[in-house]
């Protein structure tokens, strides 16, 4: 399955149908008079938030889409058929934004599954001959034609939704985490930006899917990823949709002089990013401490007491602390309410539109 987070479609309403031009001609009544009907109104596009789909990939496929024509008007005063709307189903977390000669603006924002939003109108159908008779036109030739529907180019940008986001440099072992916590499977090695999508994945509590977890692993990040830097920038909008971070930071890159820097860098990146990320919760993580010296972890946790810094120490392969690190997230999802608000919008910057990416299509584990 193919990854898209942005794509670009044309979407036409449909036209409403013409007027009717008639008379009322039956035996023994003389000079019956107009009874046109109206056109139709053309049918709506409709933009439906599905939670079965998890990516773009497929308007990559079709960009043009049209609702049906209103039918017109008959004779006896018979009304055309309404067309149907035509309903496109998008990924939840996708903003819809319509492109104008003035720019572009939001339309849309599908954050809750089953929500929907027409983003074309379709015209109103015309109206028959019958409407416009009068004392002084008492055989109207004429009737109105139906309206065309509304057209829109829109752009279509997805923002993963998810509960927890992982956080941090290239190898920090963020993917190893979710592949024991869910069901996920992504591509784990060791050497830098080995995974290049976001992954999605499902943690259960006590096996309960009404209680459960959505967790993303969002591509490693470096120093200027913000200004496009490094493999994860066009991520960078998948971070907004988290209601709280997992930064995770492999024991080898911490310097013993400022062992805390490379949560720093990260941090720094957010901000420079979107300024409202730096109010969004984190779990500090140090990962891989089954190849560090005991001497290092122990002087490691003793600067986090004596800095009242709280981390978590961790070691994703062997297993050995992740359980405390899944408490902790479990703790901190509960605290938060259910429906964390989305903390405003980045405009990102325009990318190639015919780069496609893969994507793991993930179920559920159950995880104590």
């Amino acid at each position: 399955m193919r990854f898209v987070d942005e794509a670009r479609i044309t979407v036409r309403a449909g036209k409403g149908g013409n007027g009717c031009v008639s008379f009322r001609r039956e035996k023994f009544i003389p000079k019956g008079g107009p009874d046109g009907g109206d056109g139709g109104k053309g049918g709506d596009v409709i933009l439906r938030a599905s939670p079965r789909l998890l990516s773009l990939y497929d308007f990559r496929l079709q960009r043009n889409y049209a609702a049906e024509n209103g039918q017109g008007g008959q004779g006896r005063q018979m009304y055309g058929r309404k067309g149907e709307d035509l309903r496109l189903d998008l990924p939840v977390g996708t903003l819809v934004y319509a492109l104008t000669e003035v720019g572009e603006h939001l339309v849309a924002d599908l954050s809750e599954p089953g929500m929907e939003v027409i983003a074309a109108r379709g015209g109103r159908g015309g109206k028959g001959n019958e409407h416009f008779k009068s004392a002084t036109m008492r055989a109207p030739r004429f009737a109105q034609p139906g309206e065309e529907g509304e057209a829109f180019t829109l752009r279509l940008e997805l923002k993963i939704l998810a509960d927890a986001g992982l956080l941090g440099l290239p190898n920090a072992g963020k993917s190893t985490f979710i592949s024991k916590v869910s069901a996920a499977r992504p591509k784990i090695a060791p050497y830098p930006f080995t995974t290049l999508v976001p992954n999605l994945g499902v943690m259960l509590d006590d096996g309960d899917y009404e209680k459960r977890l959505v967790i993303a692993d969002i591509p490693g990040l470096i120093q200027g990823a913000h200004a496009g830097q490094g493999l994860g920038h066009r991520f960078l909008r998948h971070v907004e949709r988290t209601r709280f971070l997992v930064h995770i930071l492999s024991i080898e890159d911490m310097d013993e002089s400022n062992p805390w820097s490379g949560f720093d860098l990260i941090n720094e990146e957010l901000l420079h990013f979107n300024a409202l990320l730096g109010e969004r919760r984190q779990i500090e993580v140090v990962n891989k401490i089954d190849i560090a010296p005991p001497e290092k972890l122990d002087a490691l946790r003793r600067c986090a007491r004596e800095q009242g810094r709280e981390v978590f120490f961790m070691s994703a392969l062997t297993g050995e602390g992740v359980e405390e690190v899944t408490r902790e997230m479990w703790n901190l999802a509960k605290t938060l309410e259910s429906n964390a608000p989305i903390i405003g919008f980045h405009d990102s910057d325009e990318v190639d539109d015919e780069e496609e990416y893969d994507v793991d299509v993930v179920w559920t584990r159950e995880t104590s």
